[in-house]
């Protein structure tokens, strides 16, 4: 892996972190990536199972341009994983979720990263969980399992502390019309996603381009595609959200804390 890491063909200099040790999913990523953006302003990130089409690099190259000094965006993701259900007219749209197969960032923002979400409580408790959300109790309900469990650090990743970075900076994530990017990183020799992919992601990579790109008129989340990736992704339909509502209703009944289980 690390020949293959520093095989570059092309002229650039090649700088590597190279670890003795597994430092796992949690550290071991967030520090890579600390360190990268120790030495780089902006730049794209890619874990070794991810399998990206070749205009994913054109486009994050021009959305890192476009949007190097705007505080509203925070993310370029080149995973979509609602493509087949949602069709906007632009070749991207802004969304408030942070998928990480295959994506880009900013110094600036990644500043902001705490592996272990030491502010979650005190935002978490002034309600604006709740207001980021449209107001959604159940979706709230779903990340606020997350958060809690990442705050317990009961998990061995990164990626939820992410996300909460870009909603505590209020962020949005620019996402593909058309998914440019395929994680391999399913099945038995995986470290979390031991089970197989789920009905969501597609096999194989299509054949549409974000090139040549056009933008979208506004910077603001579409709320139709983030609904549509709370329930094709995150599984939080209107059946399942009444039936997460309805089991919160009565541990509430009967004094019972525990957190409810997907």
């Amino acid at each position: 892996m690390r020949r293959i890491a520093t095989a570059v063909d092309w002229p650039c200099e090649v700088k590597a972190l190279f670890r003795e040790q597994n430092r796992g999913c949690k550290l071991g990523v967030s520090e890579a990536i600390a360190w990268f953006f120790d030495h780089e302003a902006e730049g794209i990130i890619l874990e070794d199972d991810i399998l990206p089409r070749p205009s994913f690099f054109a486009y994050c190259e021009a959305l890192l341009e476009r949007y190097r000094d705007d505080p509203r965006v925070v993310m370029v993701s080149g995973c979509n994983l609602v493509s087949h259900h949602h069709a906007p007219a632009s070749s991207y749209w802004f969304s408030i979720h942070t998928p990480v197969w295959g994506w880009a960032t900013w110094r600036r923002a990644w500043q902001s990263y705490d592996v272990n979400i030491a502010a979650w409580p005190q935002w978490q408790a002034a309600g604006h969980l709740l207001r980021w959300l449209d107001g959604n109790r159940c979706v709230a309900d779903y990340w606020r399992q997350q958060f809690d469990r990442m705050a317990r650090r009961e998990i061995d990743t990164w990626d939820y502390q992410w996300t909460f970075a870009c909603w505590r900076a209020q962020g949005l994530t620019a996402l593909p019309a058309h998914n440019l990017t395929l994680n391999l990183g399913f099945g038995p020799d995986a470290t979390h996603t031991v089970k197989g992919a789920p009905a969501y992601v597609r096999r194989s990579l299509p054949r549409e381009s974000a090139w040549p790109l056009i933008h979208p008129p506004l910077v603001s989340a579409d709320r139709e595609g983030d609904r549509l990736y709370q329930r094709h992704v995150l599984g939080l339909g209107p059946w399942r959200c009444l039936r997460r509502m309805i089991k919160s209703a009565v541990r509430a009944a009967f004094g019972k804390a525990a957190p409810m289980q997907l």
